[in-house]
């Protein structure tokens, strides 16, 4: 394979990578921004994981993916939940035991990192969803970011920015080749006038 034909192959493998990665992380944002919340893929929910309570579970600044449940009480011990602990906070912990109390379901929750268990059950009513069990380290920092005001702006005009930049270089690069093949294709003709 010659020195070209890799560079080409290289650069259009990056190319698509960055443009896939790109796109992916626009649909993200844009999802969250739709939504007015947490971003939503595929019926999954992306949340960022923002205090260590549940380490070594996940990392802070990692990207969980939970579940959202059609029935939250058949819960049961182990389950990893996300609830509603008031209205502006959602936590991410697990259940260490279930209470049930005539045809109402409490669950008791503790983050794996921490001492004590969580001051209040959690009513079934106030999950949210589950744990998938999939996780993205440090994802959720860049998640955060490209959903404020100005992480959202960089993230649609920078990629615009690189992908005119690239097509504009790939034009660039197929002029000098076409020149190149122009020169060469005219150079045996010179010299049949000459030896003529």
């Amino acid at each position: 394979m010659t020195k070209t034909k890799w560079w080409k192959w290289t650069s259009n493998i990056l190319y698509g990578v960055m443009f896939i990665f790109l796109l992916t992380m626009i649909i993200i944002v844009m999802s969250s921004r739709a939504s007015g919340g947490e971003p939503e893929l595929f019926g999954y929910q992306l949340k960022t994981v923002l205090s260590g309570s549940m380490e070594p579970t996940f990392k802070t600044g990692s990207l969980i993916l939970v579940e959202k449940l059609e029935n939250p009480t058949n819960l049961k011990k182990g389950d990893v939940i996300t609830f509603q602990q008031d209205e502006a906070n959602v936590v991410t912990h697990r259940i260490i035991e279930v209470l049930k109390q005539g045809d109402n379901t409490f669950y008791r929750t503790q983050g794996d990192n921490n001492q004590d268990a969580d001051t209040n059950p959690v009513l079934s009513q106030n999950i949210v969803a589950k744990y998938s069990g999939f996780t993205i380290p440090l994802i959720g920092y860049f998640l955060q970011w490209a959903s404020s005001p100005l992480g959202t702006g960089i993230l649609l005009i920078v990629p615009g920015v690189l992908l005119l930049g690239y097509a504009g270089w790939t034009i660039r690069q197929a002029i000098k080749e076409l020149e190149t093949k122009m020169k060469e294709a005219a150079k045996p003709e010179d010299a049949e006038k000459i030896v003529s």
